[in-house]
């Protein structure tokens, strides 16, 4: 009998050690588990971040490039040709410089991506070069079909940025299935 308690001892040690064991795993894998959301969930909102900014500055340029177009107003109220041709020169000196920010910004959106934003991206860039040349087509020339060239230009910009504004808003709600 002395035997069997010893044993019972050395086998309830081992079912205790075993238990320990398996124990500490469990416990050391949950706390690998965890370490790994963290980072993910970290990795995930740096790039939201990254993104956002990245597509706000893109936004900011696409509203500088606003501001000349809009200008447009001013030159329909000009009262004579030589005030509407000044503005529109004016207009004219200002966009080649937004459209210059507004292709940097495209270049950071394209390198966050993902691609279908980088696409819009260059459509929104490409449509507004389109605008320029037609912009200074109507400096001495206040024919109808000019301006209808502007403005469907304009309208073409104003689309693709408005696609552009929808896609990058679907990005940022990215849950981890994309990268």
């Amino acid at each position: 009998m002395g035997n069997s308690g010893l044993w019972v001892g050395v086998l309830t040690a081992l079912t205790a050690l075993g238990a320990s064991y398996i124990t500490a795993r469990a416990t050391s894998r949950a706390a690998l588990v965890q370490a790994r959301t963290t980072t993910t969930a970290q990795a995930l909102r740096e790039q939201r971040d990254r993104r956002r900014s990245t597509y706000r500055e893109l936004m900011d340029c696409a509203h500088a490039f606003n501001e000349v177009t809009w200008q447009i107003d001013d030159v329909d109220a000009a009262p004579d040709r030589e005030t509407k041709d000044r503005l529109l020169t004016r207009m004219y000196e200002r966009i080649g410089p937004a459209i210059g920010k507004m292709n940097k910004a495209t270049h950071e959106v394209r390198l966050d991506g993902p691609a279908e934003v980088a696409s819009a991206a260059e459509r929104t860039r490409q449509t507004a070069r389109r605008v320029q040349p037609l912009l200074k087509a109507l400096i001495g020339d206040g024919s109808p079909e000019r301006r209808a060239d502007y403005d469907a230009a304009y309208q073409d910009f104003r689309n693709a940025h408005l696609a552009f504004v929808g896609l990058a808003r679907e990005a940022l709600e990215v849950t981890g299935e994309e990268g």
